[in-house]
């Protein structure tokens, strides 16, 4: 009998685990859908803009680890500028909704329209 409790005890404390590392993991499913939208494109822009500078740098006869070195350098720069234009839209969009609220604000105080 003690046994067979056991059993069942064990087999709901490993379903409850189970369950609840899924439902962590449901909670960042929406994080994952975002970088799956934004970070693929993201990487075939990099590729397309470190591609041909690549490419002449083999045709020119440089070694394969100077070229790869170049590549991924070139891959890292790209990388940081379009991280850095995101910085900067995140924020330009918070201040452009701010300025725009205080002006609907404003212009409703003085009664006129839009």
């Amino acid at each position: 009998m003690w046994l067979l409790l056991r059993t069942l005890l064990a087999q709901w404390a490993v379903r409850h685990l189970v369950m609840r590392s899924f439902g962590s993991l449901l909670l960042l499913l929406p994080v994952a859908a975002i970088l799956k939208a934004v970070g693929f494109p993201l990487l075939i822009l990099l590729c397309i803009l470190a591609l041909p500078l690549m490419l002449v740098l083999f045709v020119i006869g440089l070694p394969v680890l100077l070229v790869i070195l170049t590549g991924v350098v070139l891959l890292a720069i790209t990388g940081l500028a379009v991280s850095m234009g995101m910085v900067v839209l995140k924020m330009g969009m918070v201040v452009g909704l701010v300025v725009l609220t205080v002006r609907a604000i404003r212009s409703l105080r003085r009664g006129r329209d839009w």
